[in-house]
Order: structure tokens, then sequence, then C-alpha cells
């Protein structure tokens, strides 16, 4: 190592949530003295930010978990945490069999880091924190000073935590607890502050962030968090995910629509097109409404990109529920789409449901689903050419250092030719070419 202070190196999976749990994670580190590794290899303290929603990125922590049993022989000194949503499920059970872990920290135990690392160093006992507060509890950053030192130009910022939906599928309420809104006066300031320090563009995220105020004293909801934000000077663009179609109200549409801020892109999964499908999941609403909610949108935002989340072969679907999910996707025609096969969660609901769909069908239905996405990702992104959109530039393209990249308002990728100084600022760019991955352009 180059620096005689101890370095840290995160491992992250998951969702928005994740990330920004990370940062935060970093952000403590970084006021206890610690430097950011560039190298696993040269970390004192390594976290594993975990995600329990799919089984991939638990296979993952576990590969990982069995790397750094092999790094911890030769490295006694070295810290090993967990934390994340699997660590959250699986608490003291992670230990297990597992020596060389130091310490279990769970989703809303992450500003007691600076204590446990103390415990651990100094007594040398292996801990586990993963109390939860209930939904009338204190809010995790109610009590301390959420850091924006590490502020870039975009920035995930939490709104609430937790969610009270219960899909069949899905363990995030066991992980991240029930639904928990953080005051709006604390979200405008660290937005604030995030601008002093640079960013331009915010994502608010949570679980079911359309439903935000829901556990507030106040009457502050989701479309009025969004319409206090516009107001912050500095900040040029404002994103939010994950919607829930049963949450999103007239109310939000209008704000959506009404605040130049907001930018025209909703994130708002569908998971199924088939409506015995959506009830056997709990999603709580048909395909039906769900169609009514993009009528409106794209009646009221023209323009507005729609991305969304399929599962294919939930229990129950067979080829009719699953043709009824390709005709939804041919009916709605989605910008983009996040597409997962069906793998049960121990704990949820659906885990007790016969998975009655064999994995060479689900794969089969998840590639006709992609390839028909695709085709219809790349026809509307091809019919753009010839239209100027305003850029976010963020860097230098990763495959060709004299191409910048960036995103339009509606959240597709940009290419086009320019130069490092322009990282940072709001330029015009004209699409040429559409990709499934968003556009090529030019200055304009």
């Amino acid at each position: 190592m180059t620096s005689t202070q101890p370095c840290y190196f995160i491992h992250t999976w998951g969702c928005q949530m994740n990330e920004d749990d990370s940062r935060q994670i970093a952000n403590i580190l970084d006021q206890l003295g610690y430097h950011r590794a560039s190298e696993e290899s040269d970390a004192d303290l390594i976290l594993l930010n975990t995600c329990s929603v799919r089984a991939r990125p638990e296979q993952k922590m576990r590969t990982k978990l069995g790397e750094l049993r092999l790094m911890k022989l030769d490295r006694h000194d070295l810290i090993i945490g967990v934390c994340g949503c699997t660590a959250q499920k699986e608490g003291e059970a992670l230990l297990k069999g597992r020596p060389y872990i130091d310490f279990i920290l769970g989703t809303a135990s992450i500003y007691d880091l600076p204590t446990i690392l103390q415990e651990v160093k100094q007594e040398h006992r292996r801990l586990v924190r993963t109390d939860i507060p209930d939904r009338g509890g204190a809010q995790e950053a109610a009590h301390v000073t959420r850091s924006t030192a590490r502020a870039g130009l975009k920035v995930f910022v939490p709104a609430m935590y937790g969610c009270n939906n219960f899909c069949a599928y899905c363990v995030v309420p066991y992980t991240r607890g029930p639904e928990r809104s953080r005051p709006h006066g604390e979200i405008v300031a660290e937005v604030s502050e995030l601008t002093a320090n640079g960013c331009r563009e915010i994502t608010l995220v949570g679980q079911n962030v359309n439903s935000y105020g829901r556990t507030l004293e106040d009457e502050t909801d989701f479309a009025g968090l969004l319409d206090l934000l516009n107001d912050v000077k500095g900040l040029e663009r404002i994103r939010f995910m994950t919607s829930h179609p049963k949450s999103l109200s007239g109310r939000l549409i209008e704000a959506m629509a009404d605040l130049p801020k907001v930018c025209e892109h909703l994130h708002l999964p569908l998971q199924s097109g088939d409506n015995s499908i959506l009830e056997a999941m709990g999603r709580g609403y048909t395909v039906e409404h769900y169609r009514s909610l993009v009528d409106r949108l794209r009646e009221r935002l023209p323009d507005i990109a729609l991305t969304t989340d399929f599962i294919v072969g939930f229990p129950g679907e067979g080829e009719e529920e699953f043709e009824n999910t390709m005709q939804a996707i041919e009916r709605i025609r989605f910008d983009s789409a996040y597409t997962f096969m069906y793998s049960p969660r121990p704990g949820t609901r659906a885990a007790s449901m016969e998975d009655n769909v064999d994995k060479k069908t689900k794969s089969d239905r998840l590639c006709r689903l992609i390839e028909l996405q695709n085709a219809i990702t790349l026809e509307k992104n091809s019919a753009d050419i010839g239209k100027v959109f305003e850029v976010l530039v963020e860097s230098p393209s990763a495959k060709d250092p004299s191409r910048m990249t960036g995103n339009t308002r509606t959240g597709k990728t940009v290419n086009f030719p320019g130069h490092a100084d322009l990282s940072g600022r709001l330029v015009n760019v004209r699409a040429t070419s559409g990709h499934v991955w968003g556009y090529s352009g030019e200055r304009f």
C-alpha cells in the first residue's frame, strides 16, 4: 500500500437504494480517516453490499465470500463485513461456517458503522446489527447528517425507505422494512447541498417512491416534494424511480407535465401483461388500468419515455398468459425494459407456489420478450433521427475518448464527437442514428 491510512473497498450489487447506501458508507469511512482503495487487494476493510431480490446477486456474493476466505488466510488483520438486503434477511445465519466474516450490517444500520468497526478492532467481536425502525419510528437520516462530500454530476437521493406492498415475489418489505418517508425539508436541504457541490441531476429513489408522504405528519405528497425541489437553484434535472402503477396519481402526472426540471421519463413496472398473473403477483392493478395510465401520461407528456420491468415464468404462467404479455408490449411500445426470469425467493408468498415453468421455457420466453422489446426500442430510437436533444454531458466515451457521452431528458444515452471540457454541461445534440442503447449524434 502507498498510504499509511487504512483503505476500504466496497462491492455493490442491486438497486439504486444499494448504490446510495454504498455512497453513504463511503462517506462515513472517509470521515473515519479511511481511503478508498483502487484495488480490492489493497484494502484493510472489504464490504459486500448485497441484494436478495433475485438469486444471481446472492450467488455473486457467496462466490466473492469464498474468495475473501482465501484472502483472509494470508491477511488475518483484514476486516470483512456484509451489508445490504441479504445481510438483513439472513442476519446471524451468514456467520455460520464463515469465521472470516467480522460483522453483518443491516439496511437500516449503516450509521452504526463507526461503533461496529471500533468494537471489531478493539474487542475482536463478531457483530450483527439488523434492527429496522417500525412505520412510526425514527427516520434513518433524521438523526444524522448525510454527507454530500461525494456529490457527482448525477446523484441518487432516497425519498423514502421500505415498502408496504408485499408483492408475492419480492423480499424488499422483509429486508428494508415498512414504508418510511424522509421529511421534505431534509431532502430539500440535502439536494441544495449536493447542487452546491456540483450535482446537476438527482434521482429520487424509493421502493415505491410515488407513495411518498404517507407516513409524515404534514400533507406534502410526492408531487409536492417535486414542486419544492423544482425551486432548488443550480439543479438542472429531477428524475425518480421506482413508481408503482397503483400509486400513480393524476396530481403526480400533472406535476411531471408542469414542472420544468422534472424529466420526461417514467419507469413504471408492469411485470406481466396478463391479469391473472398480476393478481397472483399481488400487484393491485389490471393491464387495462395500466394502459389507461399510459394514455394519460402520453396525453400530458407527448414526448415521455416509458421504461418498465417484466418477470417471465411466474408460477401459473402458461403460453396464453405469456402471449398476453407480448401483446401488451406491442400495444404499449415501451422505450426499454428490464427483464428477468422468475426465481423463488425464500420467505415470499410466491416461494410456496408451485414453480411450474421449467428453466428452459423461462429462458425461451425471456429471449422472445427481449427480441420483441429490442425491435421496438430500435424502431423508436431510429424514428428520432434528426431530432435535437438537450444532453447532460457526463464523460468521454469508454470505447472512444474522442467522443463524449451523456443522457437526454428522456434518459437515453447519446454519444457524439466532443472534448472532455464539455463534461457537466448541457448541450444540444442532433441524433444521426438510433441504436438499442440510444443515439449517435452531433453538436447542434
